[in-house]
């Protein structure tokens, strides 16, 4: 359980190195695009999309998961290691893929999430100058010497003679 939590963590820290680097440029995918595509179905030349970078969550599992059964194979038939010999091996590959998913999408997040910043940041530092400026208002209020009379005026009407409520029963045969 140790390794494949090592592996496990190893594989979210790939799926965002793979992701950040297909944010900064998709040549490879380009290449297997030409490759692949004719000509009317190629790519446009101003789509960043890749093989996980703006991709929809099918494309990307077959993506990854094609990723690392081409690199198991390389390690299972050119290398001594067994991967597929026993449920060690096939926990560890599919370990590898859901980490590599997960870190596709950490990813995702912390650069959506940079981009609303770097937008916002003009408007996050009024609202924070407008809320301290609040907060000292508030503050000078509270730690002022004046009186504040805050409590409502209740004008004394005069009452004219009325019956209580007792002798009101006892007119009607009540009590």
């Amino acid at each position: 359980m140790g390794l494949e939590l090592i592996v496990f963590i190893a594989a979210i820290l790939f799926g965002i190195l793979l992701y950040w680097r297909e944010s900064n440029g998709n040549k490879f995918y380009r290449l297997v695009n030409k490759i692949v595509n004719s000509k009317e179905l190629q790519m446009k030349s101003d789509d960043k999309t890749g093989f996980v970078y703006k991709q929809k969550f099918l494309l990307r599992l077959v993506y990854i998961t094609t990723l690392f059964l081409l690199v198991s194979l390389v390690f299972q038939f050119l290398t001594p290691f067994k991967l597929f010999g026993s449920q060690n091996g096939i926990s560890m590959f599919v370990t590898c893929i859901m980490g590599t998913l997960i870190g596709s999408y950490v990813a995702n997040f912390v650069i959506k999430s940079g981009k609303v910043i770097e937008e916002k940041s003009d408007d996050l530092s009024d609202i924070v100058s407008d809320t301290i400026e609040k907060g000292k208002e508030v503050y000078q209020d509270m730690t002022s010497k004046e009186e504040i009379d805050d409590t409502p005026k209740i004008e004394e009407t005069p009452k004219k003679n009325e019956k209580s409520a007792r002798e009101r029963l006892k007119d009607k045969g009540l009590m």
